[in-house]
């Protein structure tokens, strides 16, 4: 009966990242990119330090906790070090490249060249020794990139209006690749809650720093109360829920099975941008959204399955 509500969970977290692709790129017309995205950041952070700490009073009260949410494991100095830099490149390089990405490129576009992460990590990881992959993994990549050439490349040669855009989404999946892999080690042996949370607050806090100015420059009062709404909900949904689900997944199924879910995000963009935002689906994009998917179900394939140990 488990893997009933989880596969729900998990159907649930990629709607909720699919349908945030055109949720930030409508409230951008009423609030700036980094402005909106910093304001985000402040409340996903504030809720992630309510956890960490709620979690550790439970821990001190003898209650049982996940590790998902916490572990007794103590900070070294270099673990002090990685969360900052973590912080810096994941949270802050990532979240300034995404949402200038997107403001500047069409919602369908950016949600495909996030779709090609997995495949980009997997090479990566082979690049850098981490792990060996299969010809699949090398197909795979391959596939993913002629997706996004179809999507991006045609467009560009041209001088497309959203190859700016197209450019810095793809500077945020180097960024969230950097990110994934420097975080390996530390999500081992200390909780996804503690070290989402914390990179978040560190990479946060100059990026509010970084927008103040332009926080200051929006008029608050003719926002709407919708706007206001989807940042809220952007936070609490996109960067808190979907995180806790992303993670408890990997504790329950793995991480192969729990990214193959996250394979249907770019899909689910699409669509989502198709019926609210009335972003066309040409053929380029249709052709580019089943390669960059077949790229990364390629890449999975050919990867091998974690042992229990491992988790």
């Amino acid at each position: 009966m488990r893997p009933v509500p989880v596969d729900f969970l998990r159907m649930l977290m990629v709607l909720i990242w699919g349908t945030n692709f055109s949720v930030i790129k409508r409230s951008f017309e009423e609030i700036p990119p980094q402005p909106f995205n910093a304001l985000r950041l402040v409340i996903a952070s504030a809720v992630f330090l309510a956890a960490i700490v709620a979690a550790r009073r439970r821990v001190e009260r003898g209650d049982r906790v996940s590790s998902v949410f916490h572990t007794d494991n103590p900070l070294t100095t270099r673990d002090r070090i990685d969360i900052i830099w973590l912080g810096l490149v994941g949270h802050f390089g990532y979240q300034f490249f995404f949402v200038g990405g997107v403001a500047l490129s069409s919602a369908s576009n950016a949600a495909l060249i996030v779709g090609s992460t997995p495949a980009v990590l997997a090479v990566v990881s082979a690049l850098l020794g981490r792990e060996r992959i299969s010809r699949l993994h090398w197909l795979g990549a391959a596939i993913s990139a002629m997706g996004i050439y179809l999507v991006v490349g045609r467009g560009a040669s041209f001088g497309g209006a959203t190859l700016g855009g197209d450019l810095r989404v793809m500077c945020s999946v180097a960024c969230w690749v950097a990110f994934t892999l420097g975080a390996a080690s530390l999500i081992q042996r200390h909780s996804p809650l503690y070290v989402t949370g914390m990179t978040m607050v560190y990479g946060g806090v100059p990026y509010v720093l970084m927008a103040l100015p332009q926080i200051l420059r929006v008029p608050w009062g003719d926002v709407s109360a919708w706007t206001l709404t989807a940042m809220v909900l952007s936070a609490l949904l996109a960067l808190n829920l979907a995180y806790i689900i992303w993670y408890t997944g990997v504790q329950r199924l793995g991480p192969a099975r729990t990214s193959i879910y996250s394979n249907g995000v770019p899909v689910v963009a699409m669509i989502v941008a198709a019926l609210w935002l009335g972003e066309p689906l040409t053929w380029n994009k249709v052709l580019g959204a089943a390669a960059v998917l077949s790229g990364v179900l390629l890449t999975r394939l050919g990867r091998r399955a974690p042992q229990p140990a491992d988790l």
